[in-house]
């Protein structure tokens, strides 16, 4: 079988690079290639149109890859050729990946735990902020907005309240062990009322509503036994919750009633409360997520209730709804729950991809355009130039290195993007994370797109038409 033939499109700055990975994958991949090298230096700076007047197809092409940072409508190029055009990685090391095969199986497309997602001390917030809330958690992923009561207190809106919620679609639960709150809420569309214990049992049958079954006694799973017979005998649908402690009040302990609880009733339907660990636990939230998301997909544990209250815990509905899913693949497919998504890798990147002393140094002496180009690896931050070469751990030590050189292109705007773009350098260098000029770090699902790039936006029509 004859292989692919591949033409590839880049910049001068970038050709030396891209024929040695290139070499690399090409006879992995199984295809050969030609590299057009287009009279521009900047690649970044290369538009369809532009590219379709000096595009230089070889005869038996089957396909052209075009540079990732290449922006706009295809159709200039599409009119100048039948083949298939692509836009390639922007980052060139990306390519054996770009040439991967990809799994037929969605790791993200199922889940089977519901996310209820709570709204605390909802008696103190007005209706409209309430209904802000819970549209936002329902976005993140929340299946069920739980809304939460005040201990000791009688909450007169909370039948307003509910109402509301489900003629905005939302399913909604509550949150309290007053039965004069639980039966207004219930009347008024509530379909799950947390939580029922021997206190308030008596009324449930008359909620119409599924309940959650706690113990009486927390370190003893099965004085929730006597409630659940109750409920089964007056033919109330209900789940189970052991109830997960902190760290420091028994959260092993609590861990084992909720294996304990699921040997014991094994078809039984539960529910954990992990609000109770993200929230009072000094950590980012999103791993104690998943770990505990496992648990309950391990256990057939079906439903957790989670709040983002404390500000590390701000993103646990998007983290859990993820978490969800990712756990749903690992334990179904039986493989680690690694290398399946890196959303939830935010502070630190899943990995580097490095150029190199000896690439740096290539770049260094090939650039000769007034842009600055600036890399962040090895524990430095350098700064390449026409004919030069900067480095240093400190943004300011670097800065003025350059100063020294006394640079005819420093106005203050460009100033000030070199020292936005190095502080990011300097947070990449100290995190661990990748950094790549212009683009915003990767801070996993939290990541919000620059607008930084307008800099090349800016130049990019008048070396267009300088090119030309």
């Amino acid at each position: 079988m004859k292989a692919e033939k591949i033409h590839f499109v880049t910049g001068p700055l970038a050709e030396e690079a891209l024929r040695s990975t290139l070499r690399s994958i090409g006879p992995v991949a199984g295809f050969e290639y030609t590299v057009q090298v287009m009279p521009i230096t900047v690649a970044a700076l290369m538009t369809p149109a532009w590219i379709a007047k000096r595009l230089a197809i070889p005869a038996d092409t089957s396909r052209v890859v075009l540079p990732g940072y290449c922006q706009g409508d295809l159709t200039p190029i599409k009119e100048v050729t039948e083949l298939p055009v692509v836009i390639g990685p922007k980052d060139l090391r990306r390519l054996p990946e770009f040439f991967g095969t990809k799994s037929n199986v969605d790791p993200f497309g199922k889940w089977d735990i519901e996310i209820i997602a709570e709204i605390n001390h909802a008696p103190r917030l007005d209706l409209k902020t309430i209904l802000e809330l819970a549209n936002d958690l329902r976005t993140d992923g929340a299946d069920i907005i739980d809304v939460g009561c005040e201990p000791g207190a009688d909450w007169a809106g909370v039948a307003e309240c509910v109402k509301m919620l489900c003629d905005e679609g939302h399913r909604v639960s509550i949150d309290s062990l007053n039965p004069r709150e639980i039966a207004a809420a219930c009347r008024a569309g509530a379909e799950l009322v947390l939580s029922v214990n021997q206190s308030n049992r008596e009324f449930a049958a008359d909620w119409g509503s599924k309940v959650v079954v706690i113990p009486d006694d927390i370190a003893n799973f099965e004085s929730m036994t006597e409630t659940m017979e109750y409920l089964c005998d007056r033919k109330v649908s209900f789940r189970v919750d052991p109830i997960l402690e902190p760290i420091g009040f028994g959260f092993a302990n609590s861990l084992q009633r909720y294996l304990s609880a699921r040997e014991k009733w094994p078809e039984v339907e539960m529910m954990m409360g992990i609000g109770n660990l993200t929230e009072l636990t000094d950590v980012d939230s999103a791993g104690i997520n998943v770990l505990l998301l496992a648990i309950c997909q391990e256990l057939g544990i079906r439903s957790v209730l989670t709040t983002q209250v404390i500000n590390w815990a701000r993103s646990s509905v998007r983290e859990c709804s993820l978490a969800r899913q990712i756990v749903y693949h690992s334990i179904m497919n039986r493989v680690p729950p690694k290398h399946l998504s890196d959303q939830l890798v935010m502070l630190r990147d899943s990995r580097l991809v490095v150029f190199g002393d000896e690439q740096l140094e290539h770049l260094a002496v090939a650039i000769k355009d007034n842009n600055y180009r600036i890399f962040a690896e090895g524990g430095l931050i350098h700064l390449l130039g026409s004919g030069l070469r900067l480095s240093s751990n400190d943004p300011f030590d670097l800065f003025d290195q350059l100063a020294d050189t006394k640079p005819r292109n420093l106005d203050p705007s460009h100033a000030y993007y070199l020292g936005f773009e190095m502080a990011k350098a300097l947070t990449a260098l100290q995190l661990g994370k990748q950094y790549t000029q212009d683009e915003s770090l990767n801070w996993g699902m939290l990541t919000e797109n620059e607008l930084t790039t307008h800099r090349l936006r800016k130049r990019k029509s008048q070396q267009n038409h300088d090119s030309a």
